[in-house]
């Protein structure tokens, strides 16, 4: 275990997981949420081919029943977007380019509170209720729970962006602690922003993840 003194915290010492731990068990917790998200909404995609193959009155979708192509192409790219920005972040953390991962991180986030709003906005304009018909049902059911696990990887972008502006004043002082008095610098005190590079790695895979299940439901509910 390292050990890292944080200022003000109220504990001399936190003990907590060294940074590549950290990271291959994100990486791996990671992959295991995004097979459960997989699963999750390969309900939705069922319902979809089913409902649509057993209509034999053609009341699956009525002509009536018609969202905004606009508003659902609009949140596809902005989550695509979020996800590429993130990714770009991340390639930026591990140059050392602190500042300019700082700042696609959180164009990432406002990409991501896009695509929230914009999703709320086509819902307001919607003609039709989860009860107008199999496809209706479908629609209102997958891009809700969409709208619930984009709220999450908002969430986690977040906290990365947070995190990044928190350690970036402790590493300051660290370094100026360890040029000052050599002696009080422990040697096994990691760098705080190391933390950032395991968070970033897991966010971007589950973001890239979720993103490419948006660009799915794009096509399953508004080309298909």
């Amino acid at each position: 275990m390292s050990e890292f003194v944080s200022p003000g915290s109220g504990y001399a010492v936190v003990e907590r997981e060294p940074a590549e731990v950290m990271g291959r068990n994100l990486k791996m917790a990671s992959k295991l949420w995004a097979s459960a998200t997989a699963f999750f909404f390969f309900a939705f995609l069922y319902a979809y081919f089913y409902l649509r193959a057993v209509d034999k009155r053609s009341v699956f979708r009525p002509k009536h029943i018609d969202p905004s192509m606009t508003l659902g192409t609009l949140v596809m790219l902005a989550v695509v977007a979020g996800a590429v920005v993130v990714r770009l972040g991340l390639a930026d953390h591990r140059a050392g380019r602190q500042g300019s991962c700082r700042t696609k991180e959180t164009g990432a986030l406002v990409l991501l509170l896009a695509a929230l709003v914009l999703q709320v906005i086509e819902w307001s304009s919607l003609g039709f209720g989860p009860t107008d018909g199999p496809y209706a049902s479908v629609f209102i059911g997958w891009t809700g729970m969409q709208f619930l696990f984009l709220i999450g990887v908002t969430y986690w972008v977040e906290t990365t962006v947070a995190m990044s502006m928190r350690y970036r004043g402790e590493r300051a002082a660290a370094a100026e602690n360890a040029s000052g008095d050599a002696e009080r610098a422990a040697p096994d005190i990691e760098d705080p922003l190391s933390l950032l590079g395991p968070e970033l790695d897991a966010a971007s895979f589950y973001a890239a993840f979720v993103a490419g299940l948006v660009v799915l439901a794009w096509v399953v509910l508004y080309l298909v």
